[in-house]
């Protein structure tokens, strides 16, 4: 399927480059003839970076934005990276062929705290933030291509959580990649509201080193190669 555009959507705190081209992703995409589609979501990369929550009131338009006005795309994202896609394919389905989400499970349906890790990331200090991903995403948002106040705006968004019902709307073939050590599963719940998905585990994998495990990558290859 060489002929399909890979829209590559990444995770939070994260952006195109560090979390597609760096690991080598874009590189072993375009060797297979690939078209690959950048996206660095609104206050992230090079993106614009607004420090207002109801900037990113609608933070999928920096997918829907990126996509080609015809034809399909096969898409592969990571965390709220794939959260997004989840939401632009229960609208738009008929706009991808194949699709791999990475980094999600059961947090697809829940609401965070949001609040707290935002406060962090401003900060800089984790303080009273319990979420497991605190310390990671205020190291992150430290990074020379960050700017903290702009992803505690994104944190803070006016964000719904995803439904069965919404999901239910996902027809296209979908590969959900899940380490067993990921703090977002389990993916019982997702694996079962989508109508055509296939689960992919990654033994001994965590969270935030999901993006650079060749499993992940040789999966979701296969995958969208089919």
């Amino acid at each position: 399927m060489a002929d399909v555009p890979v829209l590559l959507v990444h995770g939070f705190a994260s952006s195109f480059e560090r979390n597609w081209r760096e690991p080598g992703w874009v590189d072993l995409l375009e060797e297979e003839g690939r078209q690959v589609i950048a996206v660095d979501l609104l206050g992230h990369g090079e993106a614009e970076k607004p420090t207002d929550p109801q900037a990113y009131a609608h933070l999928e338009r920096s997918v829907t934005d990126r996509m080609p006005p015809s034809g399909q795309v096969d898409a592969i994202g990571f965390s709220l990276g794939s959260q997004l896609l989840l939401r632009v394919a229960s609208e738009s389905p008929e706009r991808f062929r194949r699709l791999v989400v990475a980094g999600v499970g059961e947090n697809v349906f829940t609401a965070s705290n949001s609040e707290a890790v935002a406060r962090a990331i401003e900060t800089g200090d984790r303080g009273e933030a319990d979420h497991e991903a605190a310390g990671a995403f205020v190291r992150f948002a430290a990074g020379s291509d960050n700017d903290p106040a702009a992803l505690a705006a994104c944190m803070r968004r006016p964000n719904t959580p995803l439904t069965e019902d919404d999901l239910a709307k996902v027809t296209v073939p979908v590969l959900v990649v899940l380490g067993d050590r990921d703090f977002v599963g389990p993916a019982d719940r997702l694996m079962k509201a989508l109508p055509s998905a296939r689960l992919a585990s990654l033994p001994g994998a965590d969270h935030f080193g999901t993006p650079k495990d060749f499993r992940f990558v040789d999966a979701a290859l296969d995958f969208i190669r089919d």
